[in-house]
């Protein structure tokens, strides 16, 4: 047993040590420009793990027709998960210009390429612009009459992004928007936002509302269009930019100013929305002083609604939902996420844990003390959850970066890979024997009996089942990171905990009626322990190549039902429900199969595994060329000429 658990520590740090971070695209394909003897040479460095289509290299200039056509070395053949059968450049590769005409000017040449990771990460089309001055004839080395200008932007990007070297690590929020309210007379609130140059802001996810007033319309500038990785083309915000906010119906001098915003980083790496409420106290403010109009809404920015926005996505709404003002509201969705999160795959080694204790017990227990003891087990685990909320609005670290990193990945899934293992029988995890004792002799002296030794094993079972809950444990993280609001946080994580340990105080409630071990329950084991594989891949799915995901994926619907017994032959005294689970294992082993076909093609739609062995009806039309013809002899003609 130790041997096994010492192989998958070492078998996680050595995974966990051998991906690296995506590095901004300006490190991963390093560009240069120069003039050498009438020619444009383009360079690129390519670090080591990343590599460029040949195909995705545009070369464009306003002086095009000076110049002749590229010279490109010869490209590498790559059965690419994007595009297929590509050439690509890994390292380095040097493109050659020629130009074609003698006389000195200023050429500016644009430059598009894309490129991708090996991680299986590929880079939105970058445009690099370069000033080049060609001096005619001068057939020696002039490196140094060359100004180059690099613009990194967006393809299709409308336009051209200051030339900002993006920093490697991302600003917390508040450094990378700054904002302030204040208000400028008795009926006006000014916002102001100040964007960090290597950050933006989205145009369409503002909202304001004001509390102790109702405000008119608010007029935000314009914004720029970019095309977006996260949400496509998209308006968003740069710079600096300050909006009026009029307000009418004045209640008292004391308003509130509720300003919603998100924003992402030119690095790859969006945050969540981000809520600030400012008090605010208006100068020589009495109240009703102004007409009373409509009644006005919390308003969003307008704008147009892009057809390519995507939701945010478990852990952003999570994070959005505990900057709510409705804390009673937080608190019972935190208890609901809880009880959702009980019914998950590795809550359920916590329902044997539980019942061991209790049963465990010498002489046996009654229902009541049962109960205390399952409450003692699920306390502790919510004082587990609380203490990591705590912590973390002490520390305030950027918590978002943490667990979108590929090694936390890994350990997770490390541990349901672990406790799936566990569930097949290969072994049990428990407390060395040695602890054990030393926890019992000190529960003993207490005058609870065994209760302390039940906490420990509730703060073991809350780290035990720490990846399951790593959305709503991460989105309330990464909130009190933020805001420094420990004191929610934590009783939210602490409302999470008593919801996933509600259905445990059913099991020390009715602990007598339980039923007794025996093979149905090994068979439940065996269910479980699969859906934690599949949780593990799913977790896994983010850092790996599709087509190692497919090739998981198949191994996992063909192996699973197989080693459950589907392929055992029945009986005549197997019963119905029997036969129809049986079938549901033929069915899941056939779709396992048609998998292995799309892993034998190369990759293909999961969802749709049929779908490349059709033939597609469009692509067989024949377009059928006319010809008029004036006479027999003509008809004749053409006859004749369709038999040759």
């Amino acid at each position: 047993m130790k041997r096994i658990l010492l192989f998958l520590f070492l078998l996680t740090s050595l995974f966990a040590n051998a991906r690296e971070e995506l590095l901004p695209a300006d490190k991963a394909f390093a560009f240069k420009a120069k003039v050498v003897n009438d020619k444009i040479l383009l360079n690129w460095d390519i670090a080591k793990g990343y590599y460029l289509y040949k195909k995705k290299i545009k070369i464009v200039s306003d002086h095009s027709q000076r110049l002749g056509e590229a010279q490109f070395p010869a490209a590498k053949i790559k059965d690419d998960e994007f595009f297929g059968k590509v050439g690509i450049y890994r390292d380095n590769v040097l493109v050659s210009v020629p130009v074609l005409e003698g006389a000195s000017k200023l050429i500016v040449v644009n430059v598009e390429f894309q490129g991708c990771a090996d991680l299986g990460v590929c880079y939105p089309p970058i445009t690099k612009s370069a000033t080049l001055k060609v001096v005619s004839g001068n057939k020696s080395l002039i490196d140094s009459a060359f100004n180059v200008l690099s613009k990194t932007k967006s393809a299709m990007q409308s336009i051209v992004d200051k030339a900002t070297p993006v920093s490697d690590e991302p600003l917390p929020a508040d450094q990378a928007f700054s904002y302030s309210v204040s208000a400028i007379d008795a009926n006006t609130l000014r916002a102001s936002w100040k964007i960090h140059p290597e950050y933006y802001l989205y145009h369409d996810k503002f909202f304001i509302d004001v509390k102790g007033a109702e405000f008119g319309d608010v007029n935000f500038p314009k914004g720029e269009i970019k095309d977006d990785e996260f949400f496509g083309k998209i308006r968003v915000h740069t710079g600096e930019f300050s909006v009026d906010i009029p307000l009418t119906n004045i209640e008292s001098s004391q308003v509130s100013f509720i300003a919603k915003f998100q924003g992402c980083w030119l690095g790859g790496i969006c945050y969540p929305p981000v809520e600030k409420s400012t008090d605010i106290t208006l100068p020589e403010v009495t109240a009703g002083n102004t007409i009373n109009p409509v009644k006005t809404l919390p308003k969003s920015v307008p704008s147009v609604t892009s057809t390519n926005s995507e939701p945010l996505n478990e852990t952003d709404k999570i994070t959005a939902l505990l900057q709510q003002d409705n804390i009673l509201w937080v608190l019972a969705s935190f208890f609901g996420f809880g009880l959702l999160l009980s019914l998950t795959p590795c809550v359920f080694p916590m329902i044997p844990i539980l019942s061991g204790i209790i049963v465990g017990q010498k002489g046996g227990v009654s229902t009541k003390k049962a109960l205390i003891m399952s409450i003692v087990f699920v306390l502790a685990m919510s004082v587990t959850y609380s203490m990591a909320g705590v912590l973390a609005g002490y520390f305030g670290e950027n918590l978002q970066v943490l667990f979108q990193t590929p090694w936390v990945l890994m350990v997770f899934s490390a541990i349901f890979v672990a406790l799936a293992f566990s569930m097949f029988g290969y072994y049990e995890i428990q407390l060395p024997s040695g602890l054990q004792s030393k926890i019992t002799n000190i529960s003993n002296k207490q005058e609870g009996g065994n209760l302390i030794g039940v906490a420990i094993m509730g703060f073991l079972s809350a780290l035990i089942v720490g990846p399951c809950v790593a959305p709503p444990l991460a989105g309330a993280l990464i909130y009190i990171g933020q805001t420094g609001d420990a004191v929610l946080g934590g009783l939210s994580l602490f409302v999470l905990s008593l919801g996933m340990g509600a259905p445990l105080l059913l099991v020390g409630a009715g602990i007598s009626k339980l039923p007794k071990a025996g093979g149905w329950m090994d068979n439940v084991k065996y269910v479980f322990g699969i859906l934690m594989l599949a949780v593990a891949i799913y977790l896994l799915d983010r850092i790996i190549t599709p087509y190692v995901s497919l090739i998981l994926w198949a191994s996992l619907f063909t192996l699973s039902p197989i080693a459950m017994g589907v392929l055992n032959s029945l009986t005549s005294t197997t019963v119905a429900w029997q036969r129809m689970l049986k079938g549901i294992g033929l069915l899941i082993v056939i779709y396992g199969v048609l998998l292995w076909g799309l892993v034998a093609r190369g990759g293909g739609d999961m969802l749709a595994p049929l779908s490349g062995y059709g033939t597609s009806v469009q692509a067989e039309k024949v377009h059928i060329a006319f010809e008029k013809i004036k006479s027999s002899d003509d008809l004749d003609r053409c006859a004749c000429q369709s038999t040759e």
